[in-house]
């Protein structure tokens, strides 16, 4: 695991915009395209909007790069509240991505549909290759989630490489999302996270002892690749930690 801090959220999105150019980039020298998972939220809308800018949007052959979402709300896909949506009015239809390189979940069907669904096409993505994403973006809640693994889930226990609906009790809504293992299985994972509202969970995911049930984000590290947290000061400030970038 790598922490990167930074004195202000425009600096973390910078570095993070930074670090996935270097991915993509990486992945299509070595292998011709660029898998990514997306994560949904407001911080993530100002990364796709800065690698949609000027200033990144000629650094990556996008033609290259294939999306997929770590988790979706089930709401309609033209719902203000949609992953998918976010980001094709963010990302997509700014560097006019091709509609052959999005993989939206299909809110259409029913939440368990629509998770076994997305399983499928993950698998016939990679084909025979190993199912493993070049990159997965991933933000990181008040309560300690990320992706739609929240705590007290049934989502905590799946111990497969697979997309599921996961039922939030308290909120009396579904969510789709990875799995904690499909998330594992990626070469690269990075946490974008800033802000002192988020301060708490990031300590309780990286210094607390373990205790999934409550911090589910303690789930996430990948197998054999690199996990990368890219915080502000605000962020890291209850993290004992000398060393701020």
């Amino acid at each position: 695991m790598t922490l990167n801090i930074f004195q202000t959220p425009d600096e973390v999105i910078d570095a993070i915009a930074q670090y996935f150019v270097e991915t993509a980039n990486n992945a299509i020298t070595a292998r011709g395209k660029f898998s990514v998972a997306l994560s949904g939220g407001s911080s993530p809308k100002k990364l796709y909007e800065l690698l949609a800018s000027t200033t990144y949007a000629d650094s990556i052959d996008w033609t290259k790069v294939y999306f997929f979402f770590g988790d979706e709300r089930n709401v309609p896909q033209t719902d203000p509240e949609s992953n998918y949506l976010m980001a094709k009015n963010a990302l997509f239809i700014p560097l006019y991505i091709d509609a052959a390189n999005i993989f939206a979940v299909d809110t259409s069907l029913t939440p368990n549909e629509a998770a076994q669904k997305y399983a499928e096409q993950i698998a016939e993505f990679f084909d025979e290759d190993e199912m493993s994403f070049d990159l997965v973006l991933l933000g990181l809640g008040d309560d300690a989630h990320t992706a739609s693994l929240f705590p007290h889930t049934e989502a905590l226990n799946e111990v497969t490489s697979t997309v599921l609906a996961n039922f939030l009790p308290e909120k009396q809504i579904w969510r789709i999302t990875m799995s904690a293992p499909m998330i594992n299985d990626a070469k690269n994972i990075a946490f974008l996270v800033y802000g002192e509202g988020k301060a708490e969970a990031v300590h309780h995911c990286l210094e607390d002892e373990e205790n999934i049930e409550m911090y589910p984000s303690q789930l996430i590290d990948s197998i054999t690749g690199e996990t990368v947290w890219f915080l502000d000061e605000a962020a890291a400030a209850n993290l004992d930690i000398d060393t701020i970038e």
